[in-house]
């Protein structure tokens, strides 16, 4: 972000594209009190600004694979954000985050079996230079996910 501000109508320009992204720029205008050219302009930069991007977001039933694992990694303080890149590159990693607490390193990945996450865990991840310790937890029951932050 290329440190880009945004104001009382851009938040409720998101605030109402979060709740359908497909609301015409008519209809959000006419919400807002403020003409098309300004809802597409904002949109325009909020975009530019990555501020925003517009995304179909699917469920795990669209994946082969259903289950979600965490891998929080214990990496060498001094090669954090390169080993985290590392991570990022494997296909078979969804998000990648630095973290503060226990672990500095926290990776997302979906899996169907669990020799699968083994292998991404101990055999990918764990043999990275750099790398100390990872563990892993899988979700087993799903309370709440919501895509949109």
């Amino acid at each position: 972000m290329s440190g880009a501000m945004m104001d009382d109508l851009d938040r409720q320009l998101v605030e109402i594209l979060s709740a359908d992204a497909r609301v015409s720029n008519r209809k959000i205008a006419a919400d807002l009190g403020v003409t098309e050219g300004t809802v597409r302009g904002r949109i325009k930069r909020l975009q530019q600004d990555r501020l925003i991007a517009f995304t179909a977001i699917t469920s795990f039933g669209l994946e082969n694979s259903t289950k979600m694992a965490f891998i929080g990694v214990l990496a060498e303080v001094e090669r954090v954000r390169e080993i985290a890149k590392r991570i990022a590159d494997l296909s078979t990693v969804n998000a990648v985050m630095i973290t503060m607490g226990r672990f500095n390193i926290l990776a997302i990945c979906l899996f169907n079996e669990l020799d699968h996450l083994h292998t991404v865990a101990s055999d990918q991840i764990l043999s990275l230079p750099g790398v100390h310790h990872v563990e892993t937890s899988i979700a087993v029951k799903t309370v709440k996910y919501d895509a949109r932050i």
